[in-house]
């Protein structure tokens, strides 16, 4: 996992600005002619081929999607994985270069704004307005914004609606003392340290938690408890809050915890802490709620199959109310020099559509797909088969803490985890001195 600056924004390196005016042209002319495709009005797209961008953690997703796509229209879709934090600078080296080598993406969506300043996606502001067949009302409410606008215009369609959730293992609590998973996330810690001081000799901690320096691992973590004490990154005007006492709180819990993790969690990612979760090595895990569909899928390598039980977020501080924390999450987008734009527009709105959805949150073996939508949350072989993950899932209903989109966005996320990184490391005084750091630089940034 990198942990340098952000390949957007003002600081960025050379790359982001070496393609200027004739990267704009290349975009305009792009956009002007790839309306046109060489389908038939009845959506069949036979011999054409798509090339499309995702991430590791959605390759699963690719192949079905690819599969039922090419039935759906006989086109071709070609998947191109890659890391998850590499997504958004691959896609705007793509596009700026003038390699064009993109099509379609499904980038993390804290990159919107960053993309669409780079001329690296399309303003899709009057097709999503112009088509009542995407169904818009029916994506999560707390989804949709984040998830798809960038100053009043439409850049993308949500994807994957990731939001954490708190998965614990129920035999590793009952062994130490405990009926109930914690609410608080000072009960959290007094559960996570019990189980570590109990069972650590023999290989088995309170928590993973995920610490590498990324923002999609540690910023994770941080935005899990800011959503629990009611914090936010922005006020309603844009303004950075991100020093406030219900901020300091979020860090300074974080820091109690991490003597009580899973070893060492510097270097927890996501795959280091599952691996720990499925040999029920862990108490606790905050996840992606999809995390259950593995954990009940044995062929996955799953050893707590019926084990495991998921809640809410725990709540801190003053606040009694938990929140959804939308800490990842992807949505697809139209790479700006793109010539098939009709066939990028067709896999958009048929990949984020309700029935897609459904399918994907229930497929095995696993795709890594949480809800985008009411009706896929609601749907009924998703309520059946998971029915702890999907009211897990029905804390988006109720509003959820988002990153800010706009413009230098990418930058100021990984400024707040490079400083996190520090004061984990006891390098970066105390919370609110961290806090204080990242607060300067991101009125700087995003003010």
């Amino acid at each position: 996992m990198t942990s340098t600056r952000s390949p957007f924004g003002r600081r960025a390196s050379g790359v982001a600005f070496v393609a200027g005016a004739a990267a704009v042209a290349m975009t305009l002319s792009a956009c002007a002619g790839g309306a046109a495709s060489g389908s038939n009005a009845d959506g069949d797209f036979s011999g054409e081929e798509l090339t499309v961008l995702l991430i590791s953690s959605h390759e699963g997703a690719s192949e079905w999607l690819s599969t039922e796509f090419e039935e759906k229209t006989g086109a071709t879709i070609n998947p191109v994985i890659v890391p998850y934090d590499e997504i958004g600078s691959k896609l705007a080296l793509d596009q700026q270069s003038g390699a064009n080598t993109i099509d379609v993406a499904a980038p993390w969506y804290v990159s919107l704004g960053d993309l669409a300043a780079d001329g690296a996606i399309q303003d899709l502001t009057e097709w999503v307005d112009g088509n009542d067949a995407l169904d818009v009302d029916d994506f999560i409410p707390s989804l949709w914004k984040p998830y798809s606008q960038v100053d009043g215009k439409t850049y993308g369609l949500p994807f994957d609606g990731d939001t954490h959730v708190l998965f614990y293992n129920r035999e590793i609590l009952a062994r130490n003392g405990f009926d109930a998973p914690p609410a608080t996330w000072d009960e959290y810690l007094e559960q996570t340290k019990t189980i570590t001081e109990n069972e650590s000799a023999d290989g088995v901690y309170g928590a993973a938690i995920f610490g590498q320096k990324s923002p999609l691992i540690l910023g994770a973590s941080f935005a899990n408890r800011l959503a629990g004490f009611g914090g936010e990154f922005v006020d309603e005007s844009g303004e950075p809050t991100i020093n406030t006492p219900e901020a300091v709180a979020a860090a300074q819990a974080l820091v109690d915890v991490n003597d009580y993790a899973l070893p060492t969690p510097a270097e927890t990612d996501f795959g280091a802490g599952n691996s720990a979760w499925f040999a029920g090595k862990v108490g606790f895990i905050e996840n992606w709620t999809d995390l259950g569909v593995r954990s009940q899928d044995p062929e996955s390598g799953s050893e707590v199959v019926d084990q495991w039980g998921v809640t809410f977020l725990p709540t801190g501080g003053g606040n009694t109310a938990s929140r959804a924390s939308l800490v990842a999450g992807f949505s697809w987008v139209i790479a700006a020099n793109t010539q098939k734009t009709e066939l990028a527009q067709e896999f958009i709105e048929w990949a984020s559509s309700s029935e897609v959805n459904a399918k994907l949150l229930t497929e095995l073996p696993p795709t890594g797909i949480d809800p985008n939508r009411l009706s896929s949350l609601e749907d009924e072989t998703y309520g059946t088969e998971f029915p702890e993950i999907q009211e897990a899932n029905r804390a988006t209903l109720d509003g959820a803490l988002a990153w800010p989109t706009g413009e230098n966005a990418t930058e100021a996320a990984q400024v707040l985890t490079d400083e996190l990184a520090k004061l984990l490391a006891g390098e970066g005084g105390t919370a609110q001195e961290t806090l204080d750091r990242v607060q300067a630089e991101w009125e700087d940034l995003l003010g």
